[in-house]
């Protein structure tokens, strides 16, 4: 069954622009799902080639001729998929784009590659996509098709971009319901192939798997690690850490590495869609860069198996971090802006999202009843006033409008 994606309506704006069309993200996203599926519009016009394969990547590198008299000429579109492999490929890509009226659409697993290999000859001839696993929509879409419906109708409006949009038109029934697809969402992420198994142990041997497969082939691969056990304590220290400051000479006694290691290891994690950092909000932008980050993972599904721990939300301590990695996780999705806020007497808000020069301040609670005034929130507001303040809560019902005791409250499955 094929699953809807967001990013296939904004890929296919552009199906008639001259513009190379890049799709990055993590291995097992859906990207070549999602290219196939764009792919079937073109019907004979348009070939779908794959890079893993060997014969079709040595004729593109050693004899281009050939493969373009083959795949380029005569045709409307031509699709690569897992474009990475091939060291030289944007050159090439270049060469074909420039030589030749054809729609190219290509797909890549790490944003270092991409980067590195194809967009640097591609400036000015290519937009690039971020295609990451599902979304909660996506996520609902894949289990109660007419839920998601009424979800589209009727909760998911609003949210951060217009506060006023409040109040929320269902039941309690339905919320339960979306509360407890949420929750499934926070154990086990977005990717999928984990999101339509059939059962808790199916899902837990495809993160084995996907796990497995991001060190044999994307890990060790690009760094060339003959010893990657560093790495291992590395994320898995990281993982414990979601929702907290990074503490630089902790991880690195953690994980065995220097400093200079530890901020090599951190950013190929971030480039390669594995973990994620983000900056606190100062008006001093400079402030940004020199003061320490907090650790997020991009999918929950897959720092739960980094820690081995898949217990329901109300059985574990660090439930608040899950949950909060799961909000920032739909942030991300979504292109937001995301920054945390701190100020020097350690009050705190989880995110502040900055968009068209306005601030939202949000704070994460597993419950309604949790959406009271806090220190963090009430202290940024008198350092930022007139900004908007909201609470996320998973579990709870407040029939009237999205105000609780003063504060404006919404559902996290509704950001």
């Amino acid at each position: 069954m094929y699953i809807e994606r967001k990013l296939q309506e904004k890929v296919e704006k552009y199906i008639d622009s001259p513009e190379i069309i890049a799709v990055v993200g993590p291995r097992q996203s859906g990207k070549t799902t999602l290219l196939e599926r764009i792919h079937s519009r073109f019907g004979d016009k348009a070939v779908f080639l794959s890079f893993e394969d060997p014969e079709t990547i040595s004729m593109f590198e050693t004899a281009t001729a050939d493969f373009i008299n083959l795949y380029v000429k005569n045709k409307k579109a031509l699709f690569i998929d897992e474009f990475q492999y091939s060291p030289s490929g944007g050159k090439i890509l270049k060469q074909i784009y420039d030589s030749h009226k054809i729609k190219i659409f290509i797909s890549g697993s790490s944003s270092i590659d991409l980067t590195v290999k194809a967009l640097k000859y591609l400036v000015g001839r290519v937009f690039t996509f971020e295609l990451l696993p599902f979304d909660f929509e996506e996520f609902l879409r894949a289990k109660n098709i007419e839920l998601t419906r009424f979800y589209i109708e009727h909760v998911k409006a609003g949210g951060i971009e217009d506060l006023s949009r409040a109040h929320l038109d269902f039941g309690e029934d339905v919320a339960a319901k979306l509360a407890g697809y949420f929750e499934e969402y926070t154990l086990y992420g977005g990717y999928p192939r984990v999101v339509t198994a059939a059962d808790v142990k199916e899902k837990e041997e495809v993160l084995r798997g996907l796990y497995s497969t991001l060190f044999l082939r994307e890990v060790k691969d690009y760094l060339g690690l003959t010893e990657d056990y560093r790495l291992h304590k590395l994320i898995k220290a990281f993982a414990l850490r979601v929702g907290n400051l990074i503490e630089y000479n902790e991880l690195g006694k953690l994980s065995e590495c220097n400093f200079v290691l530890l901020k090599k290891y951190l950013n190929f994690l971030d480039k390669a869609y594995i973990c994620s950092m983000i900056r606190p909000f100062f008006t001093n932008k400079n402030k940004e860069l020199v003061k320490n980050p907090k650790a997020y993972m991009i999918d929950n599904g897959l720092r739960n198996f980094i820690v081995g721990d898949f217990r329901d939300l109300h059985s574990r301590p660090d439930a608040g971090a899950l949950l909060e990695n799961a909000v920032y996780s739909g942030f991300r999705k979504q292109g937001l802006d995301i920054k945390y806020w701190r100020d020097k007497k350690k009050n705190e808000v989880d995110f502040i999202i900055e968009k068209n020069g306005r601030l939202t301040a949000i704070e994460i609670k597993l419950s309604l009843d949790g959406c009271a005034k806090n220190s963090g929130m009430a202290a940024f507001l008198q350092e930022h006033p007139g900004n908007a303040a909201l609470f996320a809560y998973l579990h709870g019902f407040n029939e009237n409008t999205g105000n609780n005791k003063g504060n404006t409250c919404l559902p996290a499955y509704v950001l």
